[in-house]
């Protein structure tokens, strides 16, 4: 299974919202939307990732006061992005080495969308499942043979 197989089961739905948005209001729409990261995009082009990671980072640094952030004082410039064509080892080495739980995935510079490690754990649950059955179907027709 390669990254395009799951951002195509996932849809490509993208949330996103501009580097001057205040930060009170991507934490609403993040909330409302019950997701875990934003992209920060500019002019049709990503900016960024806002991941709940730099909202507790802010939150600390702040004292619980967010009223004055913008993304663009919080936000991770220039993520580490994943192509459509990885597959799912190459993206959880990518992930793991990086430590980061939200991957943009870009080809030739556009995004195609936003995997997280919650997408990767279920597409591995999905395939090793499909595996499991064939294994079992294979067993199952597999004339019996005596070697006695």
């Amino acid at each position: 299974m390669i990254i395009r197989d799951i951002l195509n089961m996932k849809g490509g739905a993208i949330f996103s919202a501009p580097p001057d948005s205040r930060l009170a209001e991507a934490v609403g729409m993040m909330v409302k939307n019950d997701i875990g990261s934003l992209v920060v995009m500019e002019g049709g082009r990503m900016t960024g990732m806002l991941t709940f990671r730099e909202v507790l980072k802010a939150l600390d640094a702040k004292g619980g006061n967010l009223a004055d952030l913008r993304l663009r004082d919080i936000m991770v410039g220039d993520p580490v992005c994943g192509s459509p064509g990885d597959t799912l080892d190459e993206v959880r080495e990518v992930m793991t080495k990086n430590h980061v739980r939200y991957l943009p995935v870009t080809e030739e510079g556009r995004l195609l969308g936003v995997i997280s490690f919650h997408d990767i754990a279920k597409a591995v649950i999905k395939e090793t499942s499909f595996e499991n059955r064939l294994l079992k179907r294979y067993i199952k027709s597999r004339p019996e043979t005596d070697e006695q």
